[in-house]
C-alpha cells in the first residue's frame, strides 16, 4: 500500500508533493536560519537585560530591606540604651533625693537638739536666778518677821545668811520627800 496514494490511484490530499515538501522544507530551514541568526540574539539580549534588571532589582530590594533592617536594629539599640540612660539617671536622682532627705533630717535633728539644749540651760539659768532672787526676798522677809517677832532686830548679815540658807534648805529636802513619796 502506498502512503502517499489515496483510494482509487489519487493523490491523498492532505499530504504534499514531494518538490513541494522538499521546497518548503528548505524554506523553512532558510527563514528559521534567518531568524535563529539574526532574531534570536536580540531577543536573547532583550531577555537578559531584562532578567539582569529582575535579578538587581531583586538584589537592591534585598539590600534595602537589609539597610532597613540593619537601621531598624540601630534604632532600637538607641531606643534601649536611651531607656536604660533614662533609668540610670532617674535612680541616682532618687538617691540623691533620699540623701538630701536623710541630711536635711539629720540637720533638724541637731538644730531640734541645738534648740532643746539651749532651752534646758536657759530654763535652768533662769531658775537659779529665780531662786537667788526668791532667797533674797523670803530672806529679808523672814528677818523683818523674825525681827518683830523676837522684838530686836536681826541685822547681823552673815547671821542672817545662815538662818535664811538653813530655813530654805529645809523646805527643799521637805518637797523633795513630797514628790517622792507622791511618785
Amino acid at each position: 500500500m502506498n502512503f502517499f496514494l489515496a483510494e482509487g490511484g489519487a493523490q491523498n490530499p492532505l499530504i504534499p508533493e514531494i518538490p513541494e515538501l522538499i521546497i518548503g522544507l528548505l524554506c523553512f530551514f532558510i527563514v528559521f536560519g534567518v531568524l535563529g541568526k539574526k532574531l534570536l540574539p536580540g531577543i536573547q539580549k532583550t531577555l537578559e537585560e531584562r532578567r539582569d534588571a529582575i535579578e538587581g532589582g531583586l538584589e537592591r530590594a534585598a539590600e534595602a530591606q537589609a539597610e532597613a533592617t540593619r537601621t531598624l536594629k540601630e534604632y532600637q539599640d538607641q531606643l534601649a540604651e536611651a531607656r536604660h540612660e533614662a533609668a540610670r539617671i532617674t535612680e541616682h536622682a532618687r538617691e540623691q533625693g533620699a540623701v538630701i532627705i536623710a541630711e536635711m533630717k539629720e540637720e533638724g535633728q541637731r538644730q531640734r537638739e541645738s534648740i532643746i539644749t539651749a532651752g534646758h540651760a536657759q530654763i535652768e539659768a533662769d531658775r537659779r536666778q529665780v531662786t537667788n532672787v526668791l532667797r533674797q526676798d523670803v530672806g529679808r522677809i523672814a528677818t523683818d518677821l523674825a525681827g518683830r517677832v523676837v522684838g530686836e532686830s536681826l541685822e547681823d548679815s552673815a547671821r542672817q545668811s545662815r538662818i535664811i540658807d538653813r530655813f530654805l534648805d529645809e523646805l527643799e529636802a521637805k518637797s523633795a520627800e513630797a514628790a517622792s513619796a507622791a511618785k
